[in-house]
């Protein structure tokens, strides 16, 4: 029987942990700090209540990231893998041309060169040059380039990154709503289907299809650099 291609074979062992490691909320990088335009849209009193929250996560995946973010990700491992770095750069400047508000811009590169500096000091080779604070440094585009020297392949990296996201969300909202334990894991439960078939759908859009608007996210953000009271730097 033949062995089926290591991007489609099943995570584990040591790139599994590597990938759990990566997505885990105790990475030092500050992304607690951050809820991309949530507690804007709480705000305005567009999410109240566990109802609301879902429909809010599950739009975000339905478009923004499967047209965005995931598959950029995936050209990104793509890049890294082949040592492409004028690859790398360019999907890089795209990624970050996407970014909305000032806000969001500036959470994605926090986030981003926080990433680099991380995996520079575990000898992660090729995140040292982004570890500058000039340099524009896309979150994803770190998170792909541990992928790939981690040896994750690229639709559990996909799917990692996404999980990490919808976590971070709901961790956020439970600081701003009045959601118990329950209410947070049926959400996750619930964003678990969403987020496979998100990172599937990414993998198979090509390039001229790349590219999605999220009006409300824009308006949230925008509304929160201005906002009176607030918790989250985003």
């Amino acid at each position: 029987m033949p062995t089926p291609p290591a991007a489609s074979r099943p995570l584990e062992g040591l790139p599994l942990l590597r990938l759990m490691h990566l997505v885990s909320p105790a990475l030092p990088i500050g992304a607690f700090a951050y809820s991309q335009g949530l507690e804007g849209a709480v705000e305005r009193g567009w999410i109240a209540d566990e109802h609301d929250l879902l429909a809010w996560l599950c739009g975000l995946l339905r478009h923004p990231l499967r047209h965005q973010d995931a598959p950029v990700l995936l050209r990104l491992h793509a890049a890294w893998d082949a040592d492409d770095l004028d690859a790398v750069a360019r999907w890089n400047a795209w990624l970050y041309a996407c970014r909305e508000t000032r806000e969001l811009r500036a959470e994605d590169q926090h986030l981003g060169h926080a990433l680099a500096r991380l995996l520079a000091g575990l000898g992660v080779a090729g995140a040292e040059p982004w570890c500058a604070g000039g340099t524009r440094a896309c979150f994803a585009t770190l998170f792909a380039l541990a992928a790939v020297r981690w040896q994750v392949a690229p639709q559990a990296a996909a799917q990692g990154y996404l999980w990490a996201w919808a976590e971070n969300q709901v961790t956020a909202a439970t600081r701003l709503l009045p959601l118990g334990q329950s209410a947070t894991q049926r959400i996750l439960a619930a964003l678990l289907p969403e987020i496979a078939a998100c990172a599937a759908a990414a993998g198979a859009l090509p390039d001229d299809e790349l590219g999605a608007s999220a009006p409300g996210l824009a308006l949230a953000s925008a509304g929160h650099e201005t906002q009176y009271s607030r918790l989250f730097r985003s």
